[in-house]
């Protein structure tokens, strides 16, 4: 045996010994989940109950620091510049890690490049909705007053520019061929208000902010924009179903670390991730409210990440949409 086969060997046998060894050290010092919203939404909350948990798994104080702004870009930069080590991990969601890559021309990261995924965490579909007085009743009817209205769009309000639901009008614009007007609102509660009253057509909007209304009769359910049924809209049809096939837009929260992470580091946090959503404490609360609560492993999540990016950018290509 030569002297280099001999070191290229011995280098792989401590490569194989220091990779459990770094796993079982993580982590040295308290971890911090940044959260790039203010306090008191669900990824807010999302980040404080799996904070919890980590904390008490593994031992070490795990943190949720709430850096807002610029649409959670601003917390998502802060990470991607963090160290790769472990210790620092983003609360990311489909805005700040999928969308904002086609929106913010100068975006101090790249969604790919500057993030080790660990897991998605949760998602959510949007579902369709217009004012119980529109004569639609489903997608087909919705498409057709669409085209009759032609010189006056119909109108569908979002939260505001640039968001999922924005961006998921505009998808169903170009996938259906018809002429929309988006209405955008500081907030959900202002939207739905006007949606009711009729001061707007329509709205893709959150499931858990219209489930109430949809219940009562105030607004008419006409399609969720996942793959299968939402389990507390069982009988609202998928777009998909509703003549729409691939329209797929869902809303996810997921947790990453900086690039270059090392994979025993990522694989442990995932199993942590893994364990903490298993737990009905965490679950149940979520789920009560909408959300699929399921992890991924980092791969998946990957990939979801990729074509996230890429749907969103052709979205906005074909739309050319802006945020003014």
């Amino acid at each position: 045996m030569t002297t280099l086969t001999r070191r290229l060997l011995g280098g792989i046998a401590l490569t194989a010994i220091a990779a459990p060894a770094l796993a079982q050290a993580w982590p040295t010092r308290p971890i911090r989940i940044v959260v790039p919203f203010p306090p008191g939404g669900s990824t807010d909350l999302l980040a404080r109950r799996l904070a919890e948990r980590m904390t008490a798994s593994l031992g070490q104080t795990v943190l949720v620091e709430n850096r807002p702004g610029a649409g959670g870009t601003t917390g998502a930069d802060m990470v991607a510049k963090s160290a790769p080590d472990g210790h620092t991990l983003l609360m990311g969601v489909t805005g700040s890690n999928a969308i904002a890559a086609s929106l913010f021309p100068n975006l101090p990261y790249d969604p790919v490049r500057d993030f080790a995924p660990v897991s998605r965490l949760v998602s959510a579909p949007l579902v369709l909705v217009v004012n119980p007085s529109s004569p639609a009743r489903d997608v087909a009817g919705y498409i057709a007053a669409a085209r009759a209205s032609a010189s006056a769009p119909l109108t569908y309000a979002t939260p505001g520019n640039g968001t999922s639901m924005h961006l998921t009008g505009e998808m169903f614009a170009q996938r259906a061929g018809v002429p929309l007007t988006h209405v955008p609102y500081r907030g959900s509660a202002q939207a739905t208000t006007d949606l009711i009253a009729g001061l707007v057509y329509s709205s893709f909007a959150d499931v858990l902010v219209t489930l109430p209304h949809i219940q009562s009769g105030a607004v008419r359910a006409l399609a969720v924009t996942s793959p299968e049924r939402h389990p507390l809209l069982p009988n609202v049809p998928t777009m998909a179903e509703a003549g729409l096939p691939g329209f797929e837009a869902t809303s996810w929260q997921g947790l990453f670390a900086p690039a270059n992470t090392p994979a025993p580091v990522l694989a442990r946090l995932h199993a942590e991730v893994a364990a903490a959503l298993a737990q009905p404490e965490i679950r149940d609360p979520f789920a009560a409210q909408g959300f699929i609560v399921a992890a991924s492993t980092p791969g998946e999540f990957a990939a979801l990440v990729r074509d996230e990016v890429t749907k969103w950018r052709d979205v906005v290509r074909a739309g050319n949409v802006t945020l003014n």
